[in-house]
């Protein structure tokens, strides 16, 4: 085995540059298939740790992922608003054991703004019912306060005490910033991996105060300082939506009909897990397709492994033929190739899953802001192994072709071979 070794490690050595080539296509597939894989299983999870403990969010009637995407992931926006009288007429409603109102539609320097009330840290629940933690300072109590996540902290470099200028709308520029009200940073939230880390969170308050001189979308002629605003009746007119806790799940049912058919507007009302898995049902064909190219992508890498091999017999037929007339078995040519195939398909192997994390780790930032999706460096999981050893498996078997052709070719060729 010693012996057999050496000889294939010769061999790789004199057709490095052909093999190198090999292993880089391998690497290639190896990296897409666990890459789809990884991204669609850290995507689900990301997805399912954003909120919990909520039995109902509720919102202008819309389609019930829609509600979900802009109401928790911070992905698209609402087809319309909710009343505030409406609001605090089901918060008050009997089974409502807490709800929190939110309203979007602001931003700051690419991070969405969302106005709510103390309510929100108190009952918004994440992962595994983990409640909200600050890091630094403490929720906001003037109507000019601002909590920020944990990312948006980091990636803008805020501390304590800050101000910040909230842009009207989701794309920041000068006409649209609210420059005359600026927000000071009174909290930082502790990490959760959940769009939570890229929010901007202030008071409904807040948001009633810098929209006070704005019309139709652009300031008014008559224009009021922060101080004037903050003397005027700042009680919200309309949220975005507002997510509610029961005291009884039995009734989880129940209301989020009557809110349904609620007479005074058109309301939805969905339960975040039964949309989530909507959701992910809607995606699936999508998920199978990508899968399903990535393991043509990976079976065309063998191939090619296996081309390049079959191109190389010729040349190595004296090779094989001096192995035999020094008394090589026929099963040792087999084993040679054999050898020699799972030595590539390892080393792809091997430097697909490195560069698969090298690429993660480049990439994880940008999928956090941009998609909403965090992705934890964790070691490939026990149906990732899996894939990387039927890999393994499926180019040992690739290898009986080139050995047992290689095995017959060197019992007729013997040493005289002319080329």
């Amino acid at each position: 085995m010693k012996t057999l070794l050496t000889i294939v490690l010769k061999s790789a050595w004199y057709r490095r540059n052909s093999l190198l080539l090999t292993v880089f296509s391998i690497a290639i597939s190896v990296t897409l298939l666990l890459g789809v894989d990884k991204i669609r299983k850290e995507a689900k999870n990301s997805f399912i740790n954003t909120i919990s403990q909520t039995d109902l969010i509720v919102g202008a009637r819309s389609g019930p992922v829609n509600l979900l995407l802009y109401s928790v992931f911070r992905i698209g926006n609402a087809t319309n608003n909710v009343s505030w009288e409406t609001y605090e007429e089901i918060a008050d409603y009997d089974e409502v054991a807490w709800s929190i109102p939110i309203s979007l539609g602001d931003s700051h320097q690419g991070y969405r703004v969302m106005g709510t009330n103390g309510d929100y840290f108190a009952h918004y629940r994440y992962g595994q019912a983990q409640s909200l933690t600050f890091s630094q300072g403490a929720p906001f109590a003037d109507v000019y306060d601002a909590v920020l996540g944990a990312d948006v902290a980091r990636s803008l470099g805020y501390v304590m005490g800050d101000e910040l200028i909230i842009a009207h709308g989701l794309v920041s520029a000068d006409f649209a910033n609210h420059q005359d009200k600026p927000f000071t940073v009174v909290g930082v939230l502790a990490k959760t991996g959940t769009p939570v880390d890229r929010t901007v969170h202030v008071s409904l308050e807040g948001i009633e105060a810098i929209h006070v001189d704005w019309q139709g979308g652009g300031r008014s002629p008559l224009q009021l300082s922060a101080e004037q605003a903050r003397k005027l009746d700042l009680s919200p007119k309309t949220i975005t939506a507002f997510m509610v806790g029961l005291d009884d799940r039995i009734n989880t049912f129940r209301l989020q009909r009557a809110i349904t058919e609620y007479d005074e507007e058109p309301l939805l009302a969905i339960i975040p897990g039964a949309t989530l898995t909507e959701l992910w049902q809607t995606i699936a064909v999508f998920e199978q397709v990508l899968l399903v190219v990535s393991g043509f992508v990976l079976v065309a890498g063998l191939l090619g492994m296996l081309t390049t091999l079959l191109s190389t017999l010729n040349e190595r037929r004296r090779e094989m033929a001096i192995l035999r007339a020094v008394g090589a078995h026929p099963y040792h040519i087999v084993l040679l190739f054999m050898l020699e195939t799972f030595a590539i398909v390892f080393a792809g192997c091997f430097v697909g899953v490195g560069v698969l994390y090298a690429l993660l780790l480049v990439s994880r930032s940008i999928l956090l802001q941009q998609f909403g999706i965090s992705i934890a460096l964790t070691p490939p999981d026990a149906q990732q192994w899996f894939l990387i050893m039927i890999i393994l498996l499926l180019g040992i078997l690739i290898s009986l072709i080139p050995g047992i052709i290689a095995y017959k070719r060197s019992l007729q060729d013997g040493l005289a071979i002319k080329v």
